[in-house]
């Protein structure tokens, strides 16, 4: 046992040192963001009075910003060829908007925040993913982007800690906490976030590829589908319909609390969750590679479908429990091989691009699947918008076997 562990991360020893600082970024950085987002749902509901539509609008409209402006920042990082310094950008914006949140009094106020925050994510994510790919070879891209997804979900293990402890520390009663209380909590969120801006600017090495007039002028980098086949359409096409069912993770956080979970408890979830999804990164991004990124993605929808349908019955806290901790797995088996993927699938002098086109298709169903999810909620119940999502989420993982991939393990 104690040799195939060896065995396992002997593997990651070899990835680059890029790989590994803009891993310790993500780590850092989703440390600063989970002091904030596992008490986010709660701090909404219940100090500020924001009904599931609104939490809904707020998560749903700040990722889909994200998501588009991913577009345009990955084109640029193909045009200019200078990847390192929108990431560092992106960063920088997070570390000056997420305390912000400590002054805020409505979730209108909430909601400028949390756009602002998602800016910079959307400023900094498909170069950051551009450089990952360069810095590897093609049959070690799964493993990367699974490490990097492993140390991304491990820095949501340790903020929602550091969340719980502070909030123990400041709650009076930690069954209802106050909204200054939570905004106590809050402020602390920029202290890891700017200690990842100094490892970019130090470890993270921009490996600009020299290009000869010749091959400039024959493939130039334009901001256009046309530039790509049409199997890659298809898996965006793919990709946004299985969004249209992803809603916020901020609905699971609000059901977990009406399932008997305390506030104060909620980032123990939500770090046992992200525990869950370092585990299977580190073991599925490996094995994307080996036995094909459809194989997994399909496999991870359907897991999706099964816990979104648990979520439609959950009635006491351990059920939650459990729910979160499979639900972990749905991460796992998709985040690092949908970005390997899309590597896969394109050019690499057009990555940047494709990765923009990846999150923009992400971005057109994102808003309204949150919205949509937190008005059926609103409307219905609960049990109707998990079980609604489940569904659709079934339909995209039939869909997806119609993408052709390069590797003859895939389905």
């Amino acid at each position: 046992m104690f040799h195939r562990l060896k065995r396992f991360f002997a593997r990651y020893k070899n990835l680059s040192g890029n790989v590994f600082a803009l891993s310790l970024v993500s780590l850092l950085n989703d440390t600063s963001s989970d002091i904030i987002y596992p008490l986010l749902p709660a701090f909404l509901a219940l100090t500020l009075g924001a009904s599931p539509f609104a939490i809904g609008l707020i998560e749903g409209f700040a990722e889909s910003v994200a998501a588009f402006l991913k577009l345009f920042s990955g084109y640029l990082s193909d045009k200019f060829d200078s990847r390192k310094l929108p990431v560092f950008l992106g960063y920088s914006l997070a570390s000056i908007v997420r305390p912000l949140l400590a002054f805020v009094g409505s979730w209108q106020q909430v909601l400028l925040v949390r756009v602002t925050d998602r800016i910079g994510k959307g400023i900094r994510g498909a170069p950051r993913d551009a450089i990952i790919a360069a810095s590897v070879p093609e049959e070690k891209r799964g493993l990367a982007f699974g490490f990097n997804r492993a140390a991304d979900h491990l820095g949501a293990v340790i903020g929602p800690i550091i969340a719980f402890f502070l909030l123990s520390y400041y709650a009076a009663d930690t069954n209802h906490p106050t909204a200054q209380e939570y905004q106590q909590v809050f402020l602390f969120a920029s202290v890891p976030v700017v200690l990842g801006l100094f490892v970019i600017v130090f470890f993270v090495k921009e490996n600009k590829e020299k290009k000869t007039e010749t091959v400039v002028s024959a493939t130039p980098i334009k901001l256009s589908l046309k530039e790509f086949d049409g199997n890659f359409k298809r898996l965006l096409v793919v990709v946004a319909l299985f969004t249209l069912s992803n809603s916020t993770d901020a609905f699971l956080l609000l059901r977990a609390e009406q399932s008997g979970i305390k506030p104060a408890v909620l980032p123990l979830l939500w770090m046992a969750l992200h525990f869950s999804k370092v585990v299977s990164s580190l073991v599925f991004g490996d094995l994307s590679d080996k036995v094909g990124r459809k194989t997994l993605i399909f496999a991870g929808w359907i897991l999706y479908a099964l816990v979104y349908a648990g979520f439609a019955f959950v009635n006491a806290d351990w059920q939650a429990w459990t729910l979160f901790l499979v639900y972990g797995l749905y991460f796992g088996l998709t985040e690092g091989a949908e970005k390997a993927l899309v590597a896969d699938l394109v050019p690499k002098e057009k990555r940047g691009t494709a990765y923009g086109f990846y999150n923009l298709a992400f971005s057109i169903t994102v808003f309204p699947a949150s919205l949509i999810f937190g008005a059926v909620w609103t409307t219905f119940g609960a049990e109707t918008a998990f079980l609604a999502s489940a569904v659709v989420s079934i339909g995209a993982a039939c869909l997806l076997l119609t993408v052709r991939t390069k590797q003859t393990t895939a389905i």
